[in-house]
């Protein structure tokens, strides 16, 4: 059983989501939003960092995985996120937490079954998958994609690990 931390990463707000994941069987925990507001970037970076430190000290996640950076097309905005990114791996290592990166294309794959899906879709497969009474807030939404795929993508590494093969695609045991 492990506590998975998935952060959607970002300089204004920085989604986190925590579920429990064993086996197949996958629990909501928690989710939310860091807000920054239009603070010095200095700040806004430091409020990443306790914020995520505040959350593993409370949760104690075993694995944290977070959205890898993407070529946007405003170089300024680039730079930014990967300041937040880069914020929120140093409060994941500093605990002691693995580090796994995913795109944004294998994390809508892995929660929608396409990798070009859009935010609505995320938001309304993570309600279903989690079987959550509402819609979460859409950076909360992407945080907890992102620590779906990691789960399934544990699973699989796990599966394959005991001599599973994979055949069209899907891990199958010997």
């Amino acid at each position: 059983m492990a506590i998975i931390l998935g952060v959607d990463p970002g300089s204004r707000i920085t989604g986190y989501g925590i579920i429990r994941a064993e086996g197949r069987h996958i629990e909501y925990i928690d989710s939310g939003c860091i807000r920054m507001g239009e603070k010095p970037m200095a700040e806004r970076l430091q409020a990443i960092f306790h914020g995520l430190a505040t959350l593993i000290g409370e949760y104690r996640p075993q694995e944290f995985a977070i959205e890898q950076v993407f070529m946007a097309r405003n170089p300024d905005s680039a730079l930014k996120l990967g300041q937040a990114r880069g914020a929120a791996i140093v409060s994941a290592a500093n605990s002691g937490l693995p580090v796994h990166e995913y795109s944004a294309r294998q994390v809508k794959q892995a929660v929608v079954g396409k990798g070009g899906a859009d935010k609505s879709q995320v938001q309304h497969m993570v309600q279903a998958l989690l079987s959550l009474s509402r819609k979460p807030q859409a950076d909360a939404a992407d945080a907890l994609a992102i620590a779906l795929c990691h789960a399934h993508m544990s699973q699989s590494v796990a599966r394959l690990s005991a001599g599973g093969k994979v055949r069209n695609g899907r891990v199958r045991q010997q």
